[in-house]
């Protein structure tokens, strides 16, 4: 699917900021992108507040990012060998 002329400008024009405008701009680009399902919004809602309570009461410890970027590839490779 090609751009339109308005749509290339537009894009040349959104080159040109920074990068934290172009961050931004893309953030709300990508949020205008997805549906607005008030079921599926409560129910991560109730998903975030149930792992944010059970890390409070300590049921589950967090890992520092770099282990779990560790993991995450090595699951990665697991599965490209498999």
């Amino acid at each position: 699917m090609g751009m339109t002329s308005k749509t290339k400008k537009l894009l040349d024009e959104a080159l040109q900021l920074s990068r934290s405008e172009r961050e931004a701009l893309a953030g709300h680009i990508f949020d205008s992108l997805e549906a607005t399902d008030p079921e599926a919004e409560r129910s991560w809602q109730a998903e975030i507040e149930r792992r944010i309570t059970d890390l409070d009461q300590g049921i589950v410890k967090p890992i520092p990012w770099s282990e779990a970027r560790r993991m995450i590839f090595e699951d990665a490779n697991d599965s490209v060998r498999d």
